[in-house]
């Protein structure tokens, strides 16, 4: 009796917490769509947006994936000015032509990082002593708080995981991963999926540390949410004061890339980081802000960017798996500026000033790692190719300020790497991760870090 009396308790608190889910789903989903229709006014758009296709094969409206019906498109000319000179210098590039890509991708697409963000103090939470693989490691949990004295409505606490190689004695060098400290996923499998990497492939952090580098790892959702229902909360939130954005204001890669920056003036303050070997590496949606981080923000010096996409290094104009449709819609527009929904509904993405290729080429002369999995396992929808070929696209730049792009315009076969240059490229057999290309990039990385 008294099991039964258990079970039941136990099923009564499941389906609440259930329940508890599914209402909050609805109403993330219904504020969002609020946010959403609020922000389409304000840029007076009265029709709807154009449908972005499915990445369901199966459906009528299917993401196109066959490169006979990719057609033709036109890039921009990240060496053209906008009074259409052309860029012959460094000087020109540094004065000029980078400056106004900048301007064109924060007023288009990733909105302008506001001015009068308050100041973040980081305070050591714990540290403990524990391992990666066989090797020791300290980890330390840091809380950046954002100074809220002008809004105490809304707290903003950064989270950030660091390991390093116990008992250093000198600087290392570090990558910063954005993702989850504790997964909301549970707890990883014992061993490897090979939907994410390959039985043989040690984990991330213990092919780190064998190298005596650290790592460190930033909760995005401690920064800032990731839905439109959150823009009046987080650190967008808190410089608005919980109200809307403007259609120029910052979205949510551009705010994780800020986090990312925090992140980077703590490492600037700790003896035991080298500070100017920062690597920031991400997955997804994750991949879309450790690019933008890159392009935006000059003190990381290697890029590790994964499975990012359309929206991150996936070329826009290319009718290949996800389109700006999808992005600018309901489901994904938080990302990005408000303006940037322009280009699903009264515009299109040829009237988009800026493209992928333009995102990489803001990180130049810094190296740049592009990583995408095998499409019969990670799909077709974030597009290797179009990623490829943007990288392709960057490369004059490269180029022109005495650095190396990608040592062919040829699409490479699956698990042939081109780490010849600055910008390299490897598309690996496993599913939606950089878990199988570690290893690629970290003896790619040696050549910048440890062997100049």
């Amino acid at each position: 009796m008294k099991k039964l009396l258990y079970f039941f308790i136990f099923l009564s608190a499941s389906l609440s917490s259930a329940q508890n889910n599914t209402m909050s789903r609805d109403s993330i989903a219904k504020y969002t769509q609020q946010d959403f229709a609020q922000m389409k006014e304000q840029l007076g758009i009265t029709i709807p947006n154009r449908p972005g296709p499915s990445g369901n094969p199966s459906d009528a409206n299917s993401a196109n994936t066959d490169e006979n019906k990719v057609g033709s498109y036109s890039l921009p000319d990240p060496l053209i000015t906008s009074n259409g000179t052309q860029v012959l210098t460094e000087q020109t590039w540094w004065d000029i032509r980078r400056p106004e890509i900048v301007a064109q991708f924060e007023k288009a697409m990733y909105g302008r990082v506001p001015y009068n963000i308050p100041h973040v103090s980081w305070t050591v939470m714990s540290e403990k002593d524990t391992t990666a693989g066989p090797y020791p490691v300290t980890e330390t949990l840091l809380m950046g708080k954002v100074d809220n004295s002008y809004f105490p409505n809304i707290e903003v606490n950064i989270e950030l995981l660091i390991g390093l190689p116990k008992d250093t004695k000198e600087a290392v060098p570090l990558v910063t991963r954005f993702g989850f400290i504790k997964s909301p996923f549970g707890p990883p499998p014992a061993e490897p999926n090979s939907y994410f990497m390959s039985s043989y492939e040690p984990l991330w952090k213990q092919q780190l540390i064998s190298q005596k580098w650290g790592y460190a790892i930033l909760v995005p959702s401690s920064i800032q949410a990731d839905n439109g229902a959150g823009l009046n909360s987080g650190i967008i939130g808190l410089i608005n004061k919980g109200e809307h954005r403007s259609p120029e204001d910052w979205g949510v890669l551009r705010a994780w890339a800020w986090g990312a920056e925090r992140a980077m003036d703590y490492y600037e303050t700790n003896p035991k980081i080298d500070a100017s070997k920062i690597g920031i590496e991400g997955t997804s949606r994750y991949g879309k802000a450790a690019l933008v981080t890159m392009a935006f923000d000059p003190r990381f010096s290697l890029g590790f960017i994964g499975s990012s996409g359309a929206g991150g290094a996936s070329l826009l104009r290319r009718n290949f798996g996800e389109m700006l449709e999808n992005l600018a819609s309901s489901g994904e527009y938080h990302w990005f500026a408000g303006n940037f929904i322009k280009y699903a509904s009264t515009l299109t993405v040829n009237d988009l000033p800026v493209d992928a290729h333009e995102l990489i080429a803001l990180c130049a002369p810094r190296p740049v790692f592009i990583s995408v999995g095998s499409p019969h396992i990670e799909g077709n929808w974030v597009d290797g190719k179009g990623m490829f070929l943007a990288g392709v696209k960057a490369g004059p730049v490269y180029k022109l300020l005495d650095k190396n792009g990608l040592s062919t315009n040829t699409y490479p076969t699956m698990g042939n790497a081109l780490t010849d240059g600055e910008i390299a490229f490897r598309q690996h057999a496993g599913g939606h991760s950089t878990g199988p290309n570690w290893s690629t990039w970290i003896a790619w990385a040696h050549k910048y870090w440890i062997d100049q």
